[in-house]
């Protein structure tokens, strides 16, 4: 069994923290439905409030890559105009077989 977690790390311009927000928060309850995703979490770092992060969890790599080419995901990188510098996007295959402990595979890609 595996699932497949994505993280992207952004630092936000202060000013259009609340806006990026905003925007997050909306499309995070549609994200939460489509197919595959187990979770969708954003965070803000407790010592940096302009530091966030958006979390998923997928069931699959095909669901995954349907959501990279989703409206929803498009919407979510035109709001990433708002960072002070580029964003960080990584993604993590977690193995798990029987529960006995796993085997964590990961790639990483930032954009510039």
């Amino acid at each position: 069994m595996s699932m497949i977690l994505l993280m992207i790390r952004m630092k936000v311009i202060s000013e259009k923290r609340m806006e990026l927000s905003q925007t997050i928060a909306s499309l995070i309850v549609s994200i939460r439905t489509e197919k595959g995703c187990e979770r969708c979490d954003f965070c803000q770092s407790v010592e940096d409030e302009n530091e966030l992060c958006l979390l998923g969890e997928w069931d699959t790599h095909e669901n995954l890559k349907s959501h990279l080419e989703s409206e929803r995901f498009r919407v979510l990188r035109g709001a990433l105009n708002l960072l002070r510098e580029p964003y960080d996007m990584t993604f993590h295959t977690v193995f798990n077989p029987g529960g006995n402990g796993g085997d964590l595979r990961n790639s990483h890609c930032r954009n510039r």
